[in-house]
C-alpha cells in the first residue's frame, strides 16, 4: 500500500503542479487576451464618437439647403434695426444694369441691390429677371428693418421696369403709390448722340 500511495502522491502532485500550471496559463492568456480586444475597443468607440458628429454636422447642412428656412431669418431681424414702417423704393431701370435702392421717408438707405450684386454679368444685367432678382434682394434687405409700405419711383427705359415692380408687390409690400420719375428734357440741353444698335 505504501509503494501505492507513493505513486499516487506523485501522480497527485504531478497533477495539481500540471494543473496549476496549466490553469494560470490560460488565465494569464485569457487575460491579456481580454486585455488585448479592451484596449482596441475604446479605440473603436473614439471611432464611433467621430462619426457620430459627422451625421449630426450633415444634418444642419440638409436643413441649410431649403431656401425657405435661410431667407426667413434675414427678413425678421437686421444689425441695428431702424425700425421703419414706410420708405421709398427707387427703381433706376438702364439698358444695361438694374439697380433697386429701398430709403426711409427722409431718403436714409436701408436697403439696396443690383444685377452685378446679385451675380449677373454682361448682358444678362439688363434682363428682366436679373431685375425681379434685385428687387427681392433689396426688398428683403429693407424688411429686416421692418417695413411694410413702400412707393414706388421708377427711373429709366429699361426692361426691369415691370418686372422690378412686381417682384416688389410678389414679395409681400404694399405698394402705395407707383411713379414715373424718369427725366425728360424739355429743349434745354443738347441730347447725346444717338445710339448706335
Amino acid at each position: 500500500m505504501a509503494e501505492e500511495t507513493n505513486p499516487e502522491t506523485p501522480d497527485e502532485t504531478k497533477t495539481p503542479g500540471d494543473a496549476a500550471q496549466k490553469e494560470p496559463a490560460p488565465k494569464e492568456a485569457a487575460s491579456t487576451a481580454e486585455a488585448a480586444p479592451k484596449r482596441p475597443a475604446p479605440k473603436k468607440t473614439a471611432k464611433a464618437k467621430k462619426e457620430q458628429p459627422a451625421p449630426t454636422a450633415g444634418t444642419p447642412e440638409n436643413l441649410s439647403l431649403s431656401t425657405d428656412e435661410v431667407e426667413k431669418p434675414k427678413v425678421v431681424k437686421a444689425k441695428g434695426s431702424k425700425n421703419v414702417h414706410s420708405g421709398v423704393a427707387h427703381v433706376m431701370a438702364t439698358f444695361n444694369n438694374t439697380i433697386v435702392t429701398i430709403t426711409d421717408m427722409k431718403g436714409n438707405v436701408i436697403g439696396w441691390s443690383s444685377a452685378g450684386k446679385v451675380g449677373f454679368k454682361g448682358s444678362r444685367k439688363s434682363t428682366a429677371y436679373a431685375a425681379q432678382m434685385v428687387a427681392q434682394d433689396a426688398s428683403r434687405q429693407a424688411m429686416g428693418h421692418g417695413l411694410k409700405e413702400v412707393e414706388v419711383l421708377v427711373k429709366g427705359p429699361g426692361a426691369g421696369r415691370e418686372s422690378a415692380v412686381r417682384a416688389l408687390q410678389a414679395i409681400g409690400l404694399d405698394l402705395t403709390v407707383i411713379r414715373d420719375v424718369t427725366p425728360v428734357p424739355h429743349n434745354g440741353c443738347r441730347p447725346p448722340k444717338q445710339r448706335r444698335v
